[in-house]
């Protein structure tokens, strides 16, 4: 019988926060720009390969995919247009404001403002290199 992970209630060590994600690119300087103008954040830490934005605890590192293959062999970096597996959420308090505000950053909205049936309103847009981004709030 397998051993369960310890509590992480009494231990704090399983699960824990999400300290980093890493986003494959292929334009690291449009990317770049994209994260700098549309979240308004500066750059935590850039090299030729790479550039970090801080949320809030999480890091987000934005990668050459020409780098990828060293991360994560014998895995394969998927292209672009294979289509999206996931969306990043980041709660709000006013999504129509929020909205219009990221256009007027230079993001295209994919679609929103709208309300859910599960009870959130949201309003999703894309990177350069297609990771989908969400601002969500509760109705």
């Amino acid at each position: 019988m397998e051993q369960p992970l310890e509590n992480a209630s009494t231990t704090n060590a399983w699960p824990g926060p999400i300290f980093a994600i890493t986003l494959f690119v292929e334009d690291l300087e449009a990317a770049k720009r994209f994260y700098q103008n549309v979240f308004g954040l500066p750059v935590e830490y850039q090299d030729a390969a790479s550039a970090v934005f801080k949320f809030k605890n999480t890091l987000i590192n934005l990668l050459k995919t020409t780098e990828a293959p060293g991360l994560i062999n014998p895995a394969k970096v998927a292209k672009p247009e294979a289509g999206s597996r996931f969306v990043f959420t980041i709660q709000v308090d006013d999504v129509d404001r929020l909205s219009a505000e990221l256009e007027s950053r230079g993001a295209s909205l994919i679609n929103g403002p709208l309300d859910r049936p599960w009870g959130i309103r949201t309003a999703s847009f894309a990177d350069p290199a297609g990771h989908i981004w969400e601002i969500a709030r509760d109705l």
